[in-house]
């Protein structure tokens, strides 16, 4: 069962792509301007329980769980990872948002929920009127200066995109083990709550749960790459108002320069690193609270 975030509705949308119908599960709460919330891996729409009540307060707050994640819709991988691409996953957001109403909204990220973010915001332009993203530089700038400490660090980026099956069968066999280990290592498993935790766990147990992770990786070593060089070649750029959050203790602060690399893709770059790691909504959701409400007021 998911969490539902206190005066929030659950609801499902079913959107149309390239693999036909997709179901994004997502809460709605608030009133004012729309602010969409996308979260990270391996977890789901919960990792905003904290921020999304007190953001509510000055907006109507949509947290969606992505495609492959959560309550949303699991489709199996085709060979050329398309269906996780994050053009395939920016559209189904994109059409959440439409569906409920929203033709511009403000847009907020974590982990790969900020790497859909980017795509969605260079995809769809005149839908987002700004852009937040939380612990990530741009996919491209993070494979293509890839060092041996964030290899080290980061060894499920590497891990994640081996061919099917061999991943999935691999975290199949313990993923209680898997999830202790991967998000333990980042941040410690005490900033999660039990119900929250259940909800990950749960996730990371279903075989096309894990499945889809892969695939999101899988896609963001491959098709990603390809429509990232794409908007480079072609000089697009961002030109929304960008921030940037990152974890002072995170990998992102040790092996690359958030403001620096956003601003190849961005005209409009702000940011700082916070005191904490990867999960940034769970460690600090009153710096994420007050600077969201500054940052899209």
């Amino acid at each position: 069962m998911a969490i539902i975030f206190p005066g929030f509705e659950n609801g499902v949308a079913t959107v149309t792509s390239g693999d036909g119908p997709i179901d994004i599960a997502y809460q709605i709460g608030g009133a004012g301007p729309a602010l969409l919330l996308l979260h990270g891996f391996p977890q789901t729409k919960a990792i905003w329980h904290e921020v999304a009540p007190e953001l509510a307060k000055s907006f109507t707050v949509i947290a969606a769980d992505l495609r492959g994640y959560g309550q949303s819709s699991k489709p199996h991988g085709k060979s050329d990872h398309s269906s996780y691409s994050k053009r395939s996953m920016a559209a189904d957001q994109h059409a959440l948002m439409q569906a409920l109403g929203h033709e511009e909204f403000f847009l907020l990220g974590h982990d790969r929920g900020g790497r859909v973010s980017h795509r969605l915001a260079m995809d769809f332009p005149k839908s987002i009127k700004k852009l937040m993203v939380l612990d990530i530089s741009p996919t491209l700038t993070m494979y293509e200066n890839t060092s041996m400490e964030f290899a080290k660090g980061y060894w499920h980026w590497f891990f994640l995109i081996q061919p099917e099956p061999v991943p999935e069968t691999m975290i199949g066999a313990n993923p209680e083990f898997w999830l202790k280990n991967h998000m333990g290592r980042h941040a410690g498993t005490g900033i999660f709550s039990p119900e929250r935790w259940a909800e990950y766990l749960a996730g990371a147990s279903k075989p096309d749960g894990m499945h889809a992770m892969c695939e999101d990786y899988r896609a963001a070593a491959s098709i990603d790459l390809v429509h990232d060089r794409a908007d480079r070649d072609q000089g697009k750029q961002l030109q929304i108002p960008l921030r940037v959050l990152w974890g002072e203790h995170g990998l992102v602060n040790k092996c690359f320069k958030p403001i620096e690399d956003w601003k190849r893709v961005a005209t409009d770059v702000t940011g700082m690193a916070v005191p904490c790691g990867h999960y940034i909504p769970e460690e600090l959701p009153e710096v994420v609270i007050a600077e969201s409400k500054r940052f899209f007021a």
